[in-house]
């Protein structure tokens, strides 16, 4: 029931999603009588791989979270991440509410051991026709050291899995190189990641090469991750008009621009927000994957596509396993 454009968009990636994963099973949580003519109009109403579960409640984007939290009982988002509790999903995905989803999912599925706090983490493209994890995405507005510590361990199994890389490299987002540069709190997490060895940690790195393929997973807090983020997809979107708006000033432009757009179409893509859609929260006992509000159906499929990475790569198992060797680690060298 979330998400800016209404349900329907999460409809039609349902049904994209089901058409491109043949063992992938879908639970649609909803009020009926918004959503049973959806599903009828989309064909999706008997579908053998779709079930529906009616909510009396859903979370508005403009609800105050902790309101939410506290108030409003039997919503989609309660119901939605309580099947993921109980083992009955594999994963959630929601366009709703970012902040109640985070707490949400905190009470519902609990955090790992050692982490006091979810990251949204996503995958944005690089210069390299590949992707760098950018985390916190907004999440955690401020953030200790040791939280930034541990962001790094998690959105380094994430990389590592996903993108199939041996040792993805990490760095801390700051604003500048040297290592006197940066607040009390960004130092102090470097030298807990230069002390580990199970982290490829290289030092810090400045906004202006987040896409420059020097890292595969930059830390920050939620409030300049979001920024960078944001700023990020505005750029794009305007690079992309302006693009647009040359290949057709003119008549020689227009004649240029048939002969160029399915090279630049091929090549500029990845640029397209729609195509890094879906944040993980990781840090919990459950995979839970944010998308946009804004998100439209392309980019709603590409938030389930996450998901199903993911569930196939048993993230929260992996982060555990790899937090349980570092936390480890961290206790005997501050007994020696």
């Amino acid at each position: 029931m979330g998400g800016d454009l209404g349900p329907h968009i999460s409809l039609l990636a349902a049904a994209k999603s089901l058409q491109l994963y043949p063992e992938l099973s879908l639970i649609i949580v909803g009020d009926r009588t918004q959503l049973l003519p959806l599903l009828k109009k989309h064909q999706l109403l008997d579908h053998a791989r779709l079930s529906f579960i009616h909510a009396d409640n859903f979370i508005s984007m403009e609800d105050n979270p902790i309101h939410a939290l506290r108030h409003v009982s039997g919503s989609s988002m309660h119901i939605a991440l309580d099947l993921v509790a109980q083992g009955q999903a594999d994963a959630c995905v929601s366009a709703g509410n970012t902040g109640a989803l985070m707490l949400l999912a905190k009470q519902a599925l609990k955090m790992l051991p050692g982490i006091s706090r979810p990251a949204l983490v996503s995958g944005l493209p690089n210069n390299c026709s590949g992707h760098t994890y950018l985390l916190d995405l907004g999440a955690n507005l401020q953030c200790d050291s040791d939280t930034l510590f541990n962001f790094a361990i998690m959105g380094s199994v994430l990389c590592e899995k996903v993108e199939q890389l041996k040792s993805p490299i990490v760095a801390l987002l700051n604003v500048g190189k040297e290592n006197n540069k940066g607040n009390d709190i960004i130092k102090r997490c470097a030298d807990l990641l230069k002390q580990t060895k199970h982290i490829n940690y290289i030092g810090f790195i400045e906004a202006n090469e987040l896409f420059s393929c020097k890292a595969d997973v930059i830390v920050t807090d939620g409030f300049s991750g979001n920024v960078a983020l944001k700023s990020y997809e505005g750029m794009g979107r305007v690079f992309l008009e302006q693009l647009d708006k040359a290949l057709n000033s003119t008549l020689y432009s227009k004649l240029l621009g048939k002969l160029l757009k399915p090279i630049l179409k091929k090549q500029l893509k990845h640029l397209h927000p729609d195509m890094y859609n879906g944040a993980s929260l990781i840090g919990l006992r459950g995979i839970v994957v944010k998308s946009h509000g804004s998100a439209n159906e392309v980019a709603f499929t590409y938030a389930i596509e996450q998901a199903i990475k993911e569930i196939q790569w048993q993230i929260p198992a992996s982060i555990a396993k790899k937090l349980e060797t570092v936390l480890s680690e961290r206790d005997c060298l501050s007994h020696e």
